[in-house]
């Protein structure tokens, strides 16, 4: 069998959508007993965006997926592979990702794979891709993780609809002459295998607020520092930290229990609260379209929550096209 010498693969864009609909946290302390300093004060989240009846993951997925093909300056036609990360992807079968791409005009030849890690699911999803293009498998890859936990969450307990909001982010991968995704670092808590969770009849989100805080606080740097050890660099090279956007109080222990000095902290948890599968992309891509993101430059990926997984990976930004 001649099995071709492994290639690099590269970001080449990021693209992002949110529904037009922004809740406040005072709008919220008419709907449920809270208001905005017990918000802010707990979670640093001010607003978030809510999908409105027209909005769902796939027609949020196919926006972001379409804005990042731009920015790429790349063919819907030349994308060979499409993943959808979510964990509340509308339908077991079709698949979301197979829609995205009917509706992204992608020929027959563009593989799709929905996956639901739930919110290191863009990072599971973007180590696939790289893996893909790395052997050859596809030469262009669109990955996306997009959610509406808006639609599974119980809107009269205040533990958990303040936390959420709607969107997707996305990024194109392809062909680099050198590795520019590092390898994914990924792995699982089993002990806090039920500390997130959709569940019940009505399927709502559900979470053990203090065993994530506890272990985000405690063990997630350990993790973190390790995927900066698998792409060999160390964390003084990280110019970027996007973790998942859970709860500020969450990152920012996390950002100083780390060190370094990183340029950019992605921080989008303050207006879009906590997007799931879709916060780490979209959180960059937000950053990238207002040009606060450095380009060419390592950027740390790191995701954890429902399951109980985690993954990471260090990517270096892109090149912004003339």
């Amino acid at each position: 069998m001649d099995i071709p010498a492994l290639r690099g693969s590269r970001i080449l864009g990021f693209g992002h959508h949110q529904p037009s609909r922004t809740l406040t946290n005072d709008e919220l302390s008419t709907m449920v007993e809270t208001n905005d300093e017990w918000i802010t004060t707990r979670t640093g989240i001010r607003t978030r965006h809510i999908a409105g009846p027209d909005d769902t993951v796939t027609s949020m997925a196919v926006e972001a997926g379409r804005a990042a093909l731009a920015d790429a300056g790349v063919e819907a036609a030349d994308v060979g592979l499409v993943i959808v990360a979510s964990t509340t992807h509308e339908d077991r079968a079709p698949h979301t990702a197979g829609r995205v791409a009917s509706a992204l005009g992608m020929t027959g030849r563009a593989a799709p794979i929905d996956i639901n890690t739930a919110c290191s699911g863009f990072e599971y999803a973007l180590g696939l891709a790289d893996q893909a293009v790395r052997v050859g498998s596809a030469d262009t890859a669109l990955v996306i993780g997009a959610e509406k936990l808006s639609g599974i969450v119980d809107w009269t307990d205040r533990s958990t609809c303040v936390l959420v909001g709607d969107g997707a982010g996305a990024a194109v991968v392809g062909v680099s002459d050198d590795a520019q995704i590092g390898p994914v670092s990924w792995g699982s808590v089993p002990h806090l295998q039920n500390a997130v969770r959709v569940s019940g009849e009505p399927a709502y989100f559900n979470q053990e607020g203090r065993s994530i805080y506890r272990w985000a606080i405690t063990e997630a740097a350990d993790h973190a520092r390790a995927v900066v050890a698998a792409a060999g660099f160390g964390i003084d090279d990280i110019a970027v930290f996007a973790f998942h956007q859970a709860n500020l109080r969450i990152i920012e222990p996390l950002v100083e229990a780390l060190g370094g000095s990183p340029r950019y902290v992605v921080r989008d948890v303050v207006e879009s609260g906590n997007t799931s599968a879709a916060s780490v992309p979209l959180g960059l891509s937000k950053a990238w379209a207002k040009g606060d993101l450095p380009e060419g430059v390592p950027a740390l990926l790191f995701g954890f929550g429902g399951g109980f997984a985690h993954a990471g990976q260090v990517v270096m930004t892109p090149t912004r096209r003339a």
